[in-house]
């Protein structure tokens, strides 16, 4: 389904209903993430950048979607802003119910608007961060996120955010004597921040690559290498809600 922006803020009101009593401050997160966090997972209000330098260029995007899959699953609705080449089929595949996923690909110039509009209704936020943005903006959506109760997740370099996580290192798993194929990729993960997140943290996990239909495993776990993937059920239904900016 797709929307202009015209309509998007009376579509995300109703999206998730109010909290008034406070309860479930705290979005669920896949075990294998839950040591990063300062509260064992996405603390309502907060804001959790995601880093997407070098080596988290190449892990940054599984990582993000890796975020939102057990909040996505259990109810919460999320929105992903200005990444248009996200892969619906790699969403699926880590956990995320496209029929809660709301997808603006590209903004516009008023995007922080579009950001605003989405944090008022929707549950996680996702958005790219497009360049150099000044601290009144990043303080004023961050501001916003904690009046609303919801989860602001920067994409890219977000000064003042409750915590960072970032991909620093990685290895693939599929190539043997020269042939085969990438199957998933163990990658360290670095969380450090503010306040009860300031304590540097680092954990690796299993990844999926491009081909891998499993979910994200926590590194150490038990497996078979070289065993085949099993990949999501496909009952369910795949469809997620494009918002277009105009």
């Amino acid at each position: 389904m797709t929307v202009g922006s015209a309509a998007l803020t009376d579509l995300v009101r109703p999206a998730s209903a109010p909290d008034p009593a406070g309860a479930h401050r705290t979005l669920p997160v896949l075990p294998e993430l839950i040591g990063l966090l300062p509260n064992r997972g996405l603390r309502r209000g907060s804001t959790v950048a995601v880093g997407t330098g070098q080596p988290a260029r190449s892990g940054g995007t599984s990582l993000l979607l890796a975020l939102l899959a057990e909040a996505s699953r259990t109810g919460s609705w999320c929105a992903v802003v200005g990444v248009p080449t996200l892969g619906m089929g790699a969403a699926a595949e880590l956990g995320i119910a496209l029929d809660r996923l709301a997808l603006v690909p590209n903004p516009g110039p008023e995007w922080a608007t579009v950001v605003a509009a989405l944090i008022d209704g929707v549950d996680v936020v996702v958005v790219a961060v497009p360049g150099s943005i000044s601290a009144s903006v990043t303080g004023r959506l961050a501001a916003r996120a904690r009046q609303r109760g919801s989860v602001l997740v920067p994409y890219g370099q977000w000064a003042g955010a409750d915590v960072t996580l970032q991909v620093i290192g990685g290895a693939w798993e599929g190539l043997g004597q020269g042939r085969g194929r990438l199957r998933r990729r163990e990658v360290t993960v670095s969380a450090r921040g503010r306040g009860a997140a300031a304590r540097p943290k680092e954990i690796k996990v299993w990844m999926p690559g491009d081909e891998v239909t499993r979910t994200i495993k926590a590194a150490g776990g038990s497996r078979t290498p070289g065993s085949p993937t099993t990949g999501p059920e496909t009952g369910g239904r795949r469809t997620a809600l494009t918002l277009v900016a105009r």
